[in-house]
């Protein structure tokens, strides 16, 4: 692994022909979820059946989470507090028709970053699949929306749906895009029946969805990552 700066980013870079991702294979761009460090994903690298030669890029978020785990990290802040008082109440968090604070800005630093991703690394994005965990999925897909690009895919992995009013539209322009989405029917932080939600949004929009859902809670498992290893060799196929 080596660590670089792309967008102002600091940036994890594995595999490849070097471990450290130099060469000309394939691409995969794993953003992880709030309070988490930016090295949480990088052990995904090592479990995931991709092709050979597939190198794997793992952006860290800008903001440090106040009260968190050491280096923790954040791509916007998030309400605990609303979140806690939701959970208490028995009320699903339904945040699909909302755009975070701090959102914009988020959007902001991903397209800089897929900027000099493409400018410096040479990343070609037919060969590319962006994607991500919890708040990392929300940005991956929200960065692949507004992006003209054509890319390879996208990894959806416990999201959910926000920023209904603009990613609708943009859904339409990407028929055919091959989608890998998983979640837990457990999840205690965003709710099963949101992914549901956002998961036909997918389908309603023509996207090529492989929907894995599963008996668990707010995590990626072992089942998870075998047809996600399977996706990410069959998209770069």
């Amino acid at each position: 692994m080596r660590l670089d700066k792309l967008g102002g980013l600091t940036v994890r870079l594995t595999g490849g022909t070097d471990g450290k991702g130099d060469g000309g294979g394939p691409l995969v761009v794993l953003l992880h979820g709030f309070g988490a460090p930016g090295d949480d994903l990088v052990a995904l690298s090592q479990y995931l059946d991709a092709p050979t030669g597939t190198r794997f890029l793992f952006p860290e978020a800008p903001l440090p989470v106040p009260m968190g785990y050491a280096n923790s990290r954040a791509w916007w802040m998030i309400d605990m507090a609303r979140i806690q008082a939701d959970r208490a109440a028995g009320k699903t968090r339904d945040i699909s028709n909302e755009i975070p604070r701090g959102f914009p800005e988020a959007r902001e630093r991903m397209k800089a970053l897929l900027d000099d991703l493409h400018r410096k690394f040479g990343a070609d994005a037919t060969h590319t699949i962006l994607g991500g965990f919890s708040q990392g999925a929300m940005l991956s897909c929200d960065a692949l929306l507004h992006s003209t690009q054509p890319y390879a895919g996208l990894i959806q992995l416990s999201g959910t749906l926000v920023a209904r009013q603009e990613w609708g539209p943009l859904l339409l322009s990407r028929k055919g895009l091959p989608l890998f989405q998983s979640h837990g029917t457990e999840d205690p932080i965003l709710p099963y029946i949101m992914a549901e939600r956002l998961r036909d949004e997918f389908l309603q929009a023509k996207l090529a969805v492989d929907w894995q859902p599963f008996r668990g809670g707010h995590e990626i498992p072992e089942l998870v990552l075998r047809r996600l290893g399977l996706f990410v060799r069959k998209t770069f196929s």
